[in-house]
């Protein structure tokens, strides 16, 4: 959806290389070595993630399985989200005024020793709920450092005018991981249950992949050069003082502030009833232990394909395109999918749908990272992204507060249809309220501005400034 604005008044007589000479000299304006830095920042994330995604992928197969309760899947949510919540708070901060590097590197050798030790427990015969719910813990708050200070580090070795294309292309690489995730998750938990008569130890050789996956992450970042972020504010101003600064700062910046809500309407609405689709596929269409297992595994399959085709759209096709426009349209596009999960008649329809969904995401997600760098300046990204990262721990887990514990005594597809129709609703009113309106305007014309067409984005302003007042 892009903004039908008249062009500013352009010297037709201007020769057509001023144009080229323009793009030469913002190519040769990026910083030397750029490249080499993102592929070796991506490549290590990209494997700490897929260790990552298979722990995710069995433990919560396991659960569901297991258990096939909507109140244990609830507190999984929770302890897996809420702690992220918490640490992201000073997590942000810490991205501001420290090597966002270290960061990194320090939750994700922190979440490794976790998952080691559950791992060591486990084959010592320990398998209580609470162990696997105390290791979600601290992997989320391990989330909660690194979440912040990887959005922040992007933009920060990124040059602003190839950002929608990185994020694009770090969406598709995450995805073509979560398309292989799952089907190894599937291939070794069964194989693993079946060794060990489907108890807890299944997910021990997982366990050991992820600890492997993450020593590698953590050696491949190691090489990258990353320097601490220069503050334009005073560099001695204290804790509480940067986290009361970014609290304002949110606070007075209409479009973030607006983007938070919407992020919030959707995790509620969108991300917590499609956590409860693995327990509907294994009530809805029950297929035996084993088939399940592979239900799930295509199941995950399914949105993983639709993420990665998503993302190669978003950095090909669809890199231009009103960052704004794509955010509303993918929200709402959520509630149809919703819905048609919830109608879903078959197993393979549902599979259908979940592509869908995953198609949807980077289409929601990474316009909405993109406009965020470009539009916060660079000593407050690290607490911005904190505060994203907290919105979304502290909504998904609120929305499986109210949603699992019902899936427990209501049919999880009439969850699925209310929670579509509610996301109509509520994302309407955050587009068409005065405030919204704002929010939208000031975001096109930051976006314009970033893309180096200052005029034309202060054209956006005046013209939603006018829009308000009449």
């Amino acid at each position: 959806m892009n903004t039908d604005q008249p062009d500013p008044p352009t010297d037709d007589a201007a020769p057509s290389d001023a144009a080229d000479a323009a793009d030469a000299t913002t190519a040769a304006a990026d910083p030397p070595g750029w490249l080499p830095k993102v592929v070796l920042f991506l490549s290590g994330q990209t494997v700490s993630l897929f260790g990552s995604m298979l722990v995710q992928y069995a433990v919560f197969w396991y659960l569901t399985i297991t258990y096939q309760s909507g109140v244990i899947m609830t507190l999984a949510a929770i302890f897996g989200f809420l702690p992220q919540a918490v640490v992201s708070v000073f997590g942000g901060v810490w991205a501001d005024r420290h090597n966002r590097k270290y960061l990194i590197i320090g939750a994700d050798a922190a979440i490794a020793a976790s998952t080691l030790v559950l791992a060591l427990l486990m084959i010592g015969g320990f398998d209580a709920p609470w162990l696997i719910f105390a290791v979600l813990a601290v992997r989320s708050a391990g989330a909660g450092i690194q979440t912040p200070a990887v959005a922040a580090l992007i933009p920060q070795i990124t040059p602003t005018r190839h950002l929608m294309r990185i994020n694009g292309i770090n969406g598709s690489i995450q995805s073509a991981m979560a398309l292989l995730a799952p089907a190894v998750a599937g291939a070794i938990y069964a194989w693993s249950s079946a060794v060990n008569d489907g108890s807890s130890a299944a997910l021990v050789p997982i366990f050991f992949i992820d600890v492997v996956t993450a020593v590698i992450g953590i050696g491949l970042l190691s090489f990258v050069s990353v320097s601490a972020v220069r503050r334009a504010q005073d560099a001695q101003t204290g804790y509480f003082a940067d986290l009361v600064d970014g609290v304002r700062y949110i606070a007075h910046h209409e479009f973030v502030r607006w983007l938070l809500v919407l992020f919030a309407i959707i995790f509620v609405l969108t991300v917590a009833p499609s956590n409860l689709t693995p327990l509907m596929l294994v009530r809805s269409f029950p297929a035996g232990e084993a088939q399940d297992v592979v239900n799930l595994a295509v199941l995950e399959i399914a949105f993983s394909v639709g993420m990665m085709l998503g993302g190669i759209l978003i950095a090909t096709f669809f890199a231009a395109r009103s960052r704004v426009g794509l955010i509303i349209v993918a929200s709402l596009v959520f509630g149809v999918l919703s819905i048609g999960l919830g109608l879903s008649p078959n197993v393979w329809v549902f599979f259908a749908i979940m592509f869908l969904v995953g198609l949807a995401v980077p289409f929601f997600s990474t316009p909405s990272m993109t406009l965020l760098q470009e539009t916060v300046e660079p000593e407050r990204q690290g607490r911005v992204f904190g505060f994203v990262g907290i919105v979304m721990a502290v909504a998904m887990p609120l929305g499986m507060v109210v949603f699992g514990p019902l899936a427990d005594v209501m049919p999880i597809e009439l969850l699925l249809v209310a929670a579509g129709i509610l996301t109509f609703v509520v994302v309407g009113l955050a587009v068409w309220l005065p405030s919204g309106r704002r929010a939208i305007a000031a975001a096109r014309a930051a976006s314009t501005v970033a893309k180096g067409d200052p005029v034309a984005g202060a054209a956006v302003v005046e013209q939603a400034m006018h829009r308000d007042a009449d």
